[in-house]
């Protein structure tokens, strides 16, 4: 196979809150794809000389981080134009900025449910919208939206991110649906359960040794057994952002470790 068509030179990727966690793999996973520039944003200068300082430590040179708050259009609009300044086009577009709020819903108010939406779907929509104008104008493009298990699952606690997350896979599938006629792909990556400092708190060992319950839930529900790591998306990721998936639109690619395509053990 030609590993040119898995190959980023000449792009460049902008991963939205790429800081840490899985935004930083698939960042990290793009530049070791030959991305000829590393984009990303945070709400505060501390945390994008944070990042700029792990990038640098790994080698990673070609990164440009700006403040920017991904629910405010007219600044995200401000930073596309500062992004064409300063950097050049933006080719591919990650929308990976997002909380999660693990409250049940009788008890959650509408502001808490609301901010979940306004950072999880909006600011995807927002964000977008702003670098589609540019890559119509190229005829070449790729978005990949950062969905969920939650894209297809319930579950307790987390209503405000399953109904972001599901309206994000119809957010792709409908920019798929719209700009697949001016060669931009737009797919989305599903990640399961991945270790992240997100996920922390859910993987701690008890005082008395045992695993968290939802440790030992999630481990017993995937097939591979375990909690996966934020690089095992950088593959994914790589994939979809390259020439090797152009023909792939209005996907959803998840990466669970067979999570969806299992039902689970059977009691002993």
């Amino acid at each position: 196979m030609n590993n040119s068509l898995f190959s980023l030179q000449g792009r460049n990727a902008w991963v939205t809150g790429a800081c840490y966690g899985i935004g930083f793999a698939i960042a990290k996973a793009f530049a070791q794809a030959g991305a000829d520039n590393i984009i990303f944003n945070a709400r505060s200068r501390e945390a994008i000389d944070k990042a700029v300082n792990d990038y640098h430590a790994l080698g990673i040179r070609n990164v440009h981080g700006y403040v920017c708050d991904v629910t405010d259009e007219k600044a995200v609009k401000q930073l596309v134009e500062t992004i064409h300044r300063e950097v050049g086009p933006i080719h591919i577009l990650v929308n990976n900025a997002g909380i999660i709020k693990r409250i049940p819903m009788h008890e959650m108010s509408r502001q808490e449910f609301q901010q979940v939406i306004d950072i999880d779907l909006v600011a995807p929509y927002i964000v977008s919208a702003a670098v589609l104008p540019e890559m119509m104008q190229r005829r070449e493009g790729k978005i990949i939206n950062i969905c969920s298990m939650m894209s297809e699952l319930g579950r307790e606690t987390v209503s405000a991110y399953a109904a972001a997350k599901g309206g994000l896979k119809m957010l792709t599938k409908n920019i798929c649906s719209e700009y697949g006629e001016y060669n931009i792909q737009c797919n989305g990556l599903g990640p399961g359960y991945i270790a992240t400092p997100q996920t922390a708190p859910l993987r701690e060992t008890q005082p008395d040794g045992a695993k968290h319950p939802f440790d030992a839930f999630i481990c017993a529900k995937t097939p591979a057994g375990r909690w996966l790591d934020p690089d095992e998306l950088g593959g994914p990721a790589v994939f979809l952002a390259s020439r090797a998936s152009d023909a792939v639109n209005g996907h959803i690619l998840y990466v669970d470790g067979g999570i969806l395509a299992y039902i689970g053990k059977q009691p002993k």
